[in-house]
């Protein structure tokens, strides 16, 4: 408690304005979610206050983050659009899943797997991000044109003919859950389906046409039509933001940009009565915990969402973590990973149940916070209270704030957070493999197919398949870099410094094996190669283990099955320096003392070469 009321100025200054920055992005990113501009506070004020008090980064600025708003966004829609296209009804369920990935993040936590996060490949963040990005940009072209799917009617009536089957299916369903044969009771069918009033086909028909203009092949498929319906004032209001935001930041960085944009065009839009569309009504008073959340709780409901719910969890960690290291290169000083997921599981949570969207630790907030002087955790929790204050004191005239200008901002966080590093460095990387007459580089592969498919099919999907091609890939490389260097080679080849005094005599009877790197799945082929190297002649094979660091389960297999194949042909094998962790591996299955009795393990070479001259014959 002493630490944290040690820089008491700097961290209420750093808060203080963190808070301030957190504001616009906080009400854009909770309009972009689908839950209104309120849910993005709520998840602002909560998680920067939670994840700042129970994290373990000192200068961490949390909240609502475009990655984890583009993830939450997917979620939503699916939710809502299986509730007959009604937030108030699906946001039980959208709450539980939120409530969830907080739930999981404390248990990656308090598991100790905060440290692992860092083995993800860069390629498939650079991707990730990047995509991110890319998803931003486009569903945000719709309303920044002034164009919402929904109320177009002509396009919604596009829609009719699948909202019909939908409800046809819902009937369909009903019967089955009733005990009713269809096929033996179709006036039942039949009488229900003339109950759907028309009225139900169009909100069904809405739903579908605002989940198309969500998704990033639905808005590249209605752009047409929307450009021929562009709303000019509302265009011209995202424009100015976009401007004001980049333009202002080479006036000075001092003042936030996206705070400068929103004053100035909302406050020309509202002043000058512009009939402008407004944000909707962002209620007053203290937050209250969404309690239906646990009375109406159903855990059907949420099932189809336990995989996206650990994605959140996943994603929020590696966001958070990141920024964490963002913070420690700044003030010198070293996280707590562990307990940094804690934190903003923490965070989330209570976030979920007061309905705010799930968020993560956020890098530009982050260094506005260490920038400004802020040194503690109390410069967290400071930028949650100021949110909290500006939400009780303002929420009239932040409702008043025109949808377009929050289209505008984002547009310009989408443009900010793609990864120009990783873009930029394409040409240079090398091109390490071949498809047919192509030469590629496996790192812009990955980075490209996990781009694509999180942009136009499924971040979630998109993540696990890019982490399965870079595992794979770089198995491949160790195997073919441990195979390359781990060959038999007979003495008059190869050999070692403390090789020079081997008897020349023997040189037919005795070959030597360099064991050089791990023994894993991805080098066993090349491995158990050994047996059909060796001549008939060589009746004693010696295994210099020093370098095998580590064997896994299907390393182990291929030396039994090597020794077991060198036994059939009585050639005799010696290992020498087997270190501790392939020898516990070996003895655990009896390799040891079965193949390789204690006698034939040697500390070092000049032992073994005295056993070797001491049992072994000249022959040939």
């Amino acid at each position: 408690m002493k630490n944290l009321f040690s820089n008491i100025k700097g961290d209420a200054f750093g808060g203080l304005t963190a808070g301030i920055v957190a504001l616009p992005l906080a009400l854009a990113f909770g309009v972009s979610s689908g839950l209104g501009p309120e849910a993005g506070l709520y998840g602002a004020i909560f998680i920067s206050f939670f994840a700042a008090l129970f994290g373990g980064t000192s200068t961490q600025i949390s909240g609502p983050t475009a990655p984890m708003t583009a993830v939450s966004m997917v979620i939503i829609a699916g939710i809502v659009a299986a509730n007959d296209g009604s937030v108030e009804k699906a946001l039980p369920a959208i709450l539980t899943v939120f409530l969830l990935a907080g739930l999981m993040q404390v248990g990656l936590g308090i598991l100790g797997l905060g440290k692992y996060i860092r083995y993800i490949p860069y390629p498939v963040v650079s991707g990730f991000m990047t995509a991110i990005g890319v998803i931003i940009l486009l569903t945000q072209i719709l309303p920044s044109i002034g164009y919402y799917p929904k109320e177009d009617a002509a396009f919604v009536e596009t829609f009719k003919p699948q909202a019909e089957e939908v409800m046809l299916r819902n009937i369909l369903k009903e019967e089955a859950g009733e005990g009713i044969l269809v096929l033996e009771d179709f006036k039942e069918t039949i009488e229900r389906a003339h109950r759907v009033l028309p009225e139900q086909i169009l909100t069904e028909s809405q739903t579908m046409a605002e989940k198309e203009g969500k998704s990033t092949l639905g808005v590249l498929k209605i752009l047409p039509r929307a450009l021929k319906n562009i709303n000019w004032l509302e265009f011209i209001l995202a424009l100015s933001t976009i401007v004001i935001v980049f333009g202002f930041k080479r006036i000075t960085k001092k003042i936030p940009s996206t705070l400068v944009a929103l004053i100035v065009v909302s406050g020309i839009a509202y002043g000058f009565n512009l009939g402008y569309r407004p944000i909707s009504e962002i209620p007053g008073g203290i937050p209250i915990p969404k309690w239906e959340m646990f009375t109406s709780f159903s855990f059907g409901k949420i099932t189809p969402y336990i995989f996206m719910a650990l994605t959140l969890a996943l994603l929020g960690a590696i966001d958070s973590l990141l920024t964490s290291v963002v913070a420690d290169n700044m003030t010198k000083t070293k996280h707590k990973p562990n307990r940094e997921l804690i934190g903003q599981g923490i965070g989330n949570s209570i976030g979920a149940i007061f309905g705010g969207i799930p968020g993560a630790g956020a890098t530009i907030r982050t260094v506005v916070n260490i920038n400004s002087g802020g040194k503690t955790k109390l410069s967290g929790m400071i930028a949650g209270i100021v949110l909290l204050i500006i939400m009780l004191a303002l929420s009239d005239v932040a409702s008043k704030i025109p949808a377009s200008v929050l289209a505008g901002i984002l547009i310009t966080v989408g443009i900010g957070v793609m990864d120009y590093k990783g873009l930029k460095a394409i040409p240079s990387l090398p091109k390490d493999i071949k498809l047919g007459p192509l030469k590629l580089s496996s790192e812009v592969l990955i980075m490209l197919i996990v781009l694509l498919l999180s942009t136009f099919w499924d971040l979630i999907y998109a993540v696990g398949i890019g982490l399965v091609i870079a595992s794979l890939m770089f198995m491949k490389k160790i195997g073919d870099l441990t195979a390359e260097r781990s060959d038999v080679k007979s003495l008059e080849v190869e050999s070692w410094p403390d090789e020079g005094n081997f008897p020349i005599n023997l040189k037919d009877e005795v070959f030597i094996k360099h064991l050089k790197g791990p023994l894993f799945f991805g080098s066993t082929s090349d491995f158990q190669a050994l047996t059909q190297q060796i001549p008939e002649t060589a009746k004693t094979v010696i295994l210099r283990l020093g370098r095998m660091q580590y064997m896994d389960q299907s390393g182990l297999y291929a030396m039994e099955d090597m020794l077991q194949d060198l036994k059939t042909k009585n050639v005799e094998v010696l290992f020498v320096n087997l270190l501790k962790q392939p020898r516990y591996m070996m003895e655990r299955i009896d390799i040891i003392p079965d193949f390789i009795p204690n006698e034939h393990i040697f500390k070092d070479f000049k032992t073994c070469l005295h056993w070797i001259k001491k049992n072994i014959e000249d022959k040939h």
